[in-house]
């Protein structure tokens, strides 16, 4: 004769509930492992598209997020201290070439003036 394991046939599921971490434990493997949450709402009007946005949520550390090639925060001037300092260096520097192209303009123009005023005076006394 054969046995059979009667230890769950007659258990009830909620008698045993599953096991519950804290939230700060799972918040903690969320931000470790990081969770992208992805969606898209279309807006249709008689088979027209009229409006697609396309949502995508990443969460996670910054740390995860750094080695998943996301590091946008270091680059935005808004969010950036170092990275507006960059863009203000940067904006400066353009600016300081601009001005040294139009003063080689004005003494290339002036020099050019010259010459003309000198041609033109020469024209004239022969």
């Amino acid at each position: 004769m054969t046995d059979i394991d009667h230890r769950y046939a007659d258990s009830d599921p909620l008698a045993c509930p599953p096991a519950t971490g804290s939230l700060a434990d799972l918040l903690e493997r969320v931000l470790d492992k990081g969770i992208v949450i992805a969606g898209d709402i279309k807006i249709d009007l008689l088979d027209i598209e009229l409006l697609t946005i396309r949502l995508r949520l990443f969460i996670a550390s910054v740390d995860t997020a750094k080695k998943a090639g996301i590091d946008w925060w270091e680059t935005d001037p808004a969010l950036s201290s170092r990275a507006a300092r960059d863009a203000l260096a940067e904006e400066n520097a353009r600016l300081r070439a601009r001005l040294d192209a139009l003063d080689d303009a004005l003494e290339h123009d002036e020099e050019d003036g010259v010459t003309a005023a000198v041609e033109e005076t020469s024209g004239a006394v022969r």
